[in-house]
């Protein structure tokens, strides 16, 4: 029996009320399926919908027609306290600007996350940030407040708290769009080791470069889809 794809949009409409009244098509009946243990770069221009689209695969957003399927949920059946219990179980989300919580540690983001699912034992919480930490070489870091760090380690902070639940799904909105290129390329590097392991791994963005990192890329312009091209295995 042929597995249920990780992620499987239908006819995917977004339409926002711009300001005047006029709607603006973000995404227009977008169909994609994405396998278990892939790496898709959906790849675009600034206004493309790319980030509308990974909005929707995270279930931050709904579809105005269409349907979507994560991870075995459809997200339209879901109400919002059980897309937020999905969510944190099922999805790592990793943002351009990080949004890590400026109060807490970086070891207690990643902590925080945790609890917010109930996915581990509160007395198993710390050690595993502590590990998640060292594989995103923060392990020194753990105890500082996140304006402390650069923008850098605290994008690979925001990686280590999308981990922090071990969903089967990243989802990376322009992760690399602050970052300069040493670092971008460190997180390359990171994003493929996850999905060596096993991860599910969708990138949006307009970097060329991270997108060659990726098995398959899905190019959108004007919230379509232009072009689907995967990559033979290395």
């Amino acid at each position: 029996m042929a597995r249920e794809p990780m992620i499987e949009a239908t006819s995917l409409e977004r339409t926002f009320a711009l300001p005047g009244g006029q709607p603006c098509h973000a995404v227009r009946g977008i169909s994609l399926a994405i396998d278990s243990g892939d790496y898709v770069a959906i790849l675009g221009k600034s206004g493309s919908g790319k980030s509308t689209l990974v909005n929707l695969f995270a279930g931050l957003d709904q579809p105005s027609a269409g349907t979507v399927r994560v991870a075995g949920r459809d997200l339209a059946g879901l109400g919002e306290s059980r897309l937020a219990g999905w969510r944190g179980a099922s999805v790592g989300v990793v943002f351009q600007f990080f949004q890590l919580l400026p109060t807490l540690t970086v070891a207690e983001n990643l902590m925080l996350a945790m609890e917010l699912v109930g996915r581990f034992e509160p007395r198993l919480r710390r050690p595993r940030a502590l590990e998640l930490l060292e594989r995103v070489g923060l392990a020194d870091q753990a105890g500082k407040l996140p304006a402390t760090l650069s923008g850098g380690q605290q994008q690979r902070a925001a990686v280590a708290r999308a981990l922090a639940n071990d969903p089967p799904l990243l989802l990376a909105d322009e992760p690399t769009g602050n970052l300069d290129s040493e670092t971008a390329a460190s997180l390359h590097a990171l994003f493929r080791r996850l999905v060596e392991e096993g991860k599910t791994l969708v990138v949006a963005t307009h970097d060329a470069v991270l997108a060659a990192d990726a098995r398959r890329v899905v190019s959108l312009r004007d919230g379509q889809v232009r072009d689907d091209v995967a990559r033979a295995a290395a």
